[in-house]
């Protein structure tokens, strides 16, 4: 069974939320603090939290951020509909996805079974999985480990698997739209804003100088490659 942390100061979300999921069988624990929520994830190891951005004494960015720095577990953001800044900042933080209120218990749904689907099978597949060595940049595939020029860097399980497949084959042009079925492997798509974030984010962490990519690299009006240099 797996286990999920609800976090919203709305009751009204909360109960909805927290109800849907164990209809269908999940362990649900809920908060409806920022500070509370972080505490509960520290103690617990979750499958997946489900973090509201505006909370009383921590917001969900701070929750994330703080998470983020010593935890890999996955995190989906609840924000307004109109609120893009909020977006854009948790997936900066290192949040994997986002679900703008207000949204239908399905779409919510499916975007939690997405992510633990591709976390189950990346468990699953690692046991056999290869090490690829691109340049200076190693992935071992079964541990979840990047490391650039011989640092260590930490990737959340979006990012890694937005490299680990363009690292299938490098040199491939890999369209938005295919990286993004990829990332969520479900009828509610993310949307193309959400994976050129997550682009943004791994060239902060693997290139020498982000603002100018050597490594993965945009090819205008078809996607992104990774180059094996």
């Amino acid at each position: 069974m797996s286990t999920v942390l609800v976090v919203d100061d709305d009751p009204g979300v909360l109960d909805v939320v927290a109800f849907t999921l164990r209809r269908e069988g999940f362990d649900v624990d809920e908060e409806r603090d920022g500070a509370s929520a972080l505490a509960a994830a520290r103690a617990h190891d979750y499958d997946i939290v489900i973090l509201d951005v505006m909370l009383p004494q921590m917001s969900g960015t701070d929750v994330c951020r703080a998470l983020r720095a010593e935890s890999d577990v996955p995190i989906v953001m609840l924000t307004a509909r109109d609120a893009e800044r909020d977006r854009v900042s948790g997936l900066e933080l290192g949040a994997d996805d986002y679900v703008t209120k207000p949204f239908s218990s399905a779409e919510l749904l499916s975007r939690v079974r997405a992510i633990l689907r591709r976390r189950e099978l990346d468990r699953v597949n690692g046991a056999g999985a290869a090490v690829r060595d691109l340049g200076g940049l190693h992935l071992d595939l079964g541990r979840h480990e990047v490391t650039v020029d011989g640092e260590a860097v930490r990737l959340t399980l979006s990012e890694f698997k937005v490299l680990a497949l363009l690292a299938e084959r490098p040199e491939r042009i890999v369209s938005r739209r295919e990286l993004m079925q990829h990332l969520w492997s479900s009828e509610h798509v993310g949307d193309e804003h959400a994976c050129e974030v997550h682009i943004s984010n791994l060239r902060r962490k693997i290139e020498r100088d982000p603002t100018h990519p050597q490594r993965l690299v945009t090819v205008r009006g078809m996607g992104y490659k990774l180059i094996a240099a």
